[in-house]
């Protein structure tokens, strides 16, 4: 991904609510699930660390792997993940 791609997705997820928090269970199947349903469903998503917040860079990184998303930032403790639609004629974002 190119940086001007990676600067308008992020003006992109600017007004987006966070769909997905991490809390004190961490990363289970369930969340993991969650981001899978969200990233079909809107392609561009924000994650909330409310808790490891130190760990939040590995946990990133284990559901980037997981889901075959992309990170497109890391601000505070919120990420913003993107993953471009199976089917084209559903994708909402042209990168």
């Amino acid at each position: 991904m190119t940086p001007s791609q990676r600067a308008h997705l992020r003006r992109l997820a600017h007004a987006l609510p966070v769909t997905v928090m991490i809390g004190k269970h961490g990363l289970t199947e369930n969340i993991l699930s969650k981001v899978e349903q969200e990233l079909d469903a809107h392609e561009l998503i924000k994650l909330r660390f409310l808790d490891y917040k130190d760990m939040k860079d590995e946990l990133v990184e284990t559901i980037v792997a997981t889901t075959g998303a992309m990170l497109v930032a890391i601000i505070g403790h919120t990420a913003i993940l993107y993953r471009q639609h199976r089917d084209p004629a559903q994708r909402k974002i042209h990168v």
